[in-house]
């Protein structure tokens, strides 16, 4: 590769790796927003907060990195015309093919790194995302270590500690199971002690009685312990479902679904596995679109400033085109072919332009010439 070709690939990287960052950071943190409530409700700490918004990051670089290669590109194209530099490789025999190299190498790199996260990485994330949500949900002793306050964990269960200390020591318990509203039971403990086991959660109780109420609350029987085993995993849903969304499925997974997958659900996953391989493909469209902008037309500041708005409108109307396309494959999975067919006519339009195709000549061919008076 010319030493030329490596200076402008160099250009190129750090602007979209700028991009991408700041464009991960902002959608990041409003996605993470909505794990915020779970964990602060859960008891969980900072450091799973941080692990489940990690989770999130691959299935936003799927969407993030084309785009923040479009804005590195036409930016560091835009910031090597504006300072002359092109038109000195232009003058020392660079050629516009010459230039395309490395903004192609560089498309190639962000679509590497695309399909990593769509095919890989952000399967894998959403699959262990979903998984630690289940079990903080499930956690229902880490819900109820509030104290001074009615906790409800989990439905018909209501806990209020007194108080409770920095090694998790109990004190003023009381626990109300209200699953069946004809017989309601109250523990009352001095104090207590919450454990994790091998076979799950248990609040430990000690020194209080048990109220069982029955007939509707006309008769009461209370029963004194000096320590009882309350279990808590009977408050958690035992059956975890084993079905995976499409977003948790691998390439394989969605091609091939097992044969309990039927009807609009295969159908939709086979138009996510579609999607998938069709969307690091912006890439080289983008690309080629930045060079059109910078490398065709006049120099002057308004034309190049109309050309960046028109790119940057063509850029999106492809993109929203490309998302529209997902909704109509769900419901008719013939029209797939559309998620190759919108880069491809992008593909096709930008090099034709890149070539010397000028559409505004051509209308001005096609428009009826008019006839002077004599």
């Amino acid at each position: 590769m010319p030493r030329l070709s490596l200076y402008v690939l160099g250009q190129l990287i750090g602007p979209t790796a700028l991009f991408a960052m700041l464009m991960t950071i902002v959608v990041w943190l409003t996605q993470s927003l909505r794990l915020l409530d779970l964990v602060i409700n859960r008891g969980q700490s900072a450091t799973t907060f941080v692990y489940l918004t990690l989770l999130i990051l691959p299935s936003l670089l799927v969407i993030i990195l084309p785009i923040a290669f479009f804005s590195g590109t036409l930016y560091s194209l835009t910031r090597l015309n504006s300072d002359s530099e092109l038109v000195v490789m232009a003058s020392a025999g660079y050629s516009r093919s010459q230039l395309a190299l490395p903004v192609m190498l560089s498309a190639g790199i962000v679509m590497a790194f695309t399909y990593l996260c769509g095919l890989y990485l952000m399967p894998s994330g959403q699959r262990a995302m979903k998984d630690k949500v289940l079990d903080i949900r499930a956690d229902v002793g880490a819900a109820l270590l509030d104290e001074g306050e009615f906790n409800t964990p989990a439905p018909g269960l209501t806990v209020f500690i007194r108080y409770l200390n920095s090694s998790g020591h109990m004190g003023g318990v009381l626990v109300h199971d209200s699953r069946d509203k004809k017989q309601p039971t109250t523990y009352l403990a001095e104090s207590g002690q919450l454990v994790q086991t091998p076979a799950g959660a248990r609040l430990l109780m000690f020194d209080g009685t048990i109220e069982h109420a029955s007939n509707r609350g006309s008769k009461i029987s209370v029963l004194k312990f000096k320590s009882y085993v309350f279990d808590l995993d009977q408050f958690t849903s035992a059956n975890r479902t084993a079905d995976r969304a499409a977003s948790e499925r691998f390439l394989g997974e969605l091609f091939w679904p097992d044969k309990t997958v039927k009807g609009s659900a295969r159908a939709a996953y086979y138009a996510e596995a579609h999607n998938r391989l069709a969307q690091p493909l912006y890439c080289i469209v983008f690309g080629l679109i930045a060079l059109v902008v910078i490398t065709r037309g006049r120099r002057a500041r308004g034309a190049q400033a109309l050309r960046i708005t028109a790119a940057a409108t063509a850029a999106a109307g492809l993109r929203i085109a490309g998302y529209g396309v997902q909704g109509l494959a769900t419901h008719h999975p013939s029209l797939v072919f559309l998620f190759y067919l919108i880069p491809a006519l992008g593909t096709a339009g930008a090099t034709a332009l890149l070539m010397g195709f000028d559409p505004a000549r051509l209308l001005r061919g096609a428009a009826p010439v008019q006839e002077q008076p004599a």
